[in-house]
């Protein structure tokens, strides 16, 4: 059988990272009828490396409309957390690149305002592009100026033949999310002002090798992305990378402040620092990641053993969190509602439904103080400050809580302010 073909580079696809079998897509929860349940899909969940230009990439893609349709299940707004990131993002690249009445911010998955809300505070004008038809409604009814379409090459060049061009492009958690990744980036010099700044966060691929978080990994992100292999991509569209940041979000990202390779923004110390991080763990390394893939299954054995004695113990386990990186967790690891009996989460389009897969229900958070499980598992283990402490209250009844990743900490009981 044929390898597939890097979808930057378009070298043989050889080396696995992490084969996390057949599931479906991550964010596509189900209503709780026969026939919805009988027709879920499942796909090949395996992501491999790029011997050549190192990308990590899932080995087969699902088409970006199967996944982003209207009626598309995340909305950023509901964590407050990631609201505060957002804000002080606003705060900070409005005083860094002095923007004002006069300045353009254009989010690219501007989802449902949660970030440009903030600019248009200050404001400042802005466009948000969002392919989800009900995210971005949810952004125009926030006074968010926002357009239903994909971001690439192509619709940048029609945008910028409207005379779009803009003083700065936020691209939050959305460049690991397109298929065609040089496609994608190919538009941002397209709409960005001669001395204009692009900014994109996403995942650090060195933290998900060295945390085991591959929980990370699903069909919406067809991309593990490294500084090395992302300075790769801009170069090929003619971009650069002049800064970068470590963020604590989504268990440790990269922000890289990116402009045209011509502009004059001078290189900033964090660039050399994450390269050489990165040197230094080896990510330049085939060896690095064949490594991973023989470490997971442990995990995953772990977690259910713990589930096991749960069990036998006659304790009844919940979840808190209806999230993407829970979903892939919970189908590797073959998890039903016969082991964890329900899940809450504060998003109202998840609510009443079933977990893709697994077929868990999806409560309000209400649930937890009438069912009182003896064990609440936080799946978003990166917001685990936060849940734990606005749910303090399962202490009352002697409730506990569980991460499973990178290995299942039962943590004592808590007290109402964390």
């Amino acid at each position: 059988m044929t390898d597939p073909a890097c979808r930057f580079c378009g070298d043989p696809l050889a080396t696995s990272f992490a084969d996390l079998g057949e599931t479906p897509l991550a964010n596509s929860y189900l209503r709780d009828e026969a026939d919805e349940i009988a027709a879920e899909r499942s796909y090949p969940l395996h992501a491999k490396v790029c011997g050549s230009c190192f990308l990590v990439q899932l080995d087969a893609a699902v088409p970006a409309d199967e996944i982003f349709d209207h009626d598309y299940a995340y909305f950023s707004s509901f964590s407050q957390g990631w609201l505060d990131h957002a804000k002080r993002y606003s705060m900070e690249m409005a005083a860094r690149f002095g923007l004002g009445r006069e300045s353009l911010v254009v989010e690219v998955a501007s989802n449902d305002g949660y970030l440009l809300r903030y600019f248009v505070e200050q404001k400042i004008p802005v466009l948000g592009i969002e392919p989800a038809g009900a995210a971005a409604q949810a952004a125009i009814d926030l006074g968010v100026p926002s357009r239903v379409q994909f971001f690439d090459e192509e619709s940048a060049a029609a945008l910028a033949k409207e005379g779009i061009k803009a003083d700065l492009i936020a691209a939050n958690n959305v460049f690991a999310h397109v298929p065609d990744i040089r496609f994608f980036a190919a538009g941002f010099p397209k709409i960005l002002k001669r001395e204009g700044v692009v900014t994109f966060e996403f995942p650090h691929l060195l933290n998900l090798i060295e945390g085991y978080q591959f929980d990370t990994i699903y069909h919406e992100h067809y991309s593990y992305l490294s500084l090395l292999s992302v300075e790769k991509v801009l170069a090929a569209v003619g971009m650069r990378v002049f800064d970068v940041a470590e963020l604590p979000t989504h268990g440790g990202s990269l922000r890289v402040f990116v402009c045209h390779q011509d502009a004059h923004h001078e290189a900033q110390k964090g660039v050399a620092h994450i390269r050489a991080k990165e040197a230094q763990a080896g990510l330049d390394q085939l060896e690095t990641y064949q490594r991973y893939s023989q470490n997971i299954g442990s995990i995953r054995d772990d977690f259910l053993a713990f589930l096991a004695r749960a069990k036998e113990q006659g304790s009844q386990v919940a979840a808190y969190g209806a999230a993407a990186k829970g979903n892939t967790f919970l189908n590797y690891c073959g998890v039903t509602s016969d082991d964890i009996s329900f899940v809450v989460d504060r998003n109202p389009a998840k609510q009443n439904h079933l977990l893709p897969g697994s077929h868990i229900p999806v409560r309000a958070p209400e649930a937890l103080a009438l069912e009182k499980p003896d064990y609440v598992i936080i799946l978003p283990w990166n917001l685990f400050e936060e849940i734990s402490s606005s749910m303090g209250h399962i202490n009352d009844w002697g409730g506990r809580f569980v991460t499973a990743v990178p290995e299942v900490k039962i943590w004592p009981k808590v007290t109402a302010d964390g």
